[in-house]
């Protein structure tokens, strides 16, 4: 991947929309979906790479503060506002025309404990030292993760960013030549074992990181989604999750 990204044009990029009688998805190109929502179901997680992403819930039910860089078509930031009623989250978008989507995808409205802000992800994330509780990396632009969002001083400010015994979730493409020099990256500033996560539909990577040792001494069988979290979304999350404990148990072994 070239270094050479002109930041001010893609923070302007203007993505479109394609929708289907049961589907609404938000594209740079027609060959990439960045987004994509259904109809029937908003706030559901129609991509099979942000359930895996939920799987921090199997180390922590209830984070204080969760922060979400990239908002893309709101899937993620909609569904911790949804479901994590004792959360506050906060998503970043550098993108004012992602941004000015975001009724059309049926993003809330900002209150008391949802938030979202258009700026640099990089920025917030370096001034955010020891405040979050999960991190959620999905930056993604027409060109793929910028290098404001994969250089090692960004994953260095993740690290700090977390509060002890935070976690830290990235989407890569694992198709993406330079995704295993983001995963040592992301070791070498954790200082700390990572689990990745293959999804099973798509070439997405999902990486989880802690600060601290929550992961290591995670028991794989537990269940620890929020108990008010209804059964149709803990079944919906269900085949994700067991993804993501499988990967546990076989990094163990």
């Amino acid at each position: 991947m070239s270094n050479t990204f002109d930041f001010e044009a893609l923070q302007h990029a203007e993505p479109f929309v394609i929708e289907t009688p049961g589907s609404r998805s938000l594209h740079f190109t027609r060959l990439e979906m960045q987004s994509r929502m259904c109809l029937d179901q908003p706030d559901w997680l129609s991509l099979e790479y942000t359930r895996l992403m939920m799987g921090f819930l199997l180390f922590m039910s209830q984070p204080g503060h969760v922060a979400i860089i990239g908002l893309g078509g709101g899937s993620l930031a909609k569904f911790c506002y949804r479901h994590l009623a004792e959360s506050r989250i906060t998503a970043v978008e550098v993108n004012p025309h992602v941004l000015s989507l975001r009724d059309k995808f049926h993003v809330p409205p900002d209150d008391e404990r949802f938030s979202v802000i258009l700026g640099d992800g990089a920025d917030f994330v370096r001034a955010a030292e020891d405040s979050l509780d999960t991190l959620l990396v999905d930056g993604f632009v027409a060109e793929g993760i910028p290098p404001q969002l994969s250089s090692q001083s960004f994953y260095d400010d993740c690290f700090a960013a977390l509060r002890r015994g935070g976690m830290a979730v990235f989407n890569l493409d694992g198709d993406d030549g330079d995704s295993e020099q983001h995963i040592e990256r992301i070791a070498r500033s954790f200082d700390a074992p990572i689990l990745r996560v293959s999804a099973a539909t798509c070439t997405n990577v999902v990486v989880f990181v802690c600060k601290g040792d929550l992961m290591l001494n995670h028991s794989i069988g537990t269940e620890a989604l929020p108990q008010d979290m209804k059964f149709d979304v803990r079944a919906h999350l269900l085949p994700a999750f067991n993804r993501v404990r499988l990967a546990l148990k076989d990094q163990r072994c």
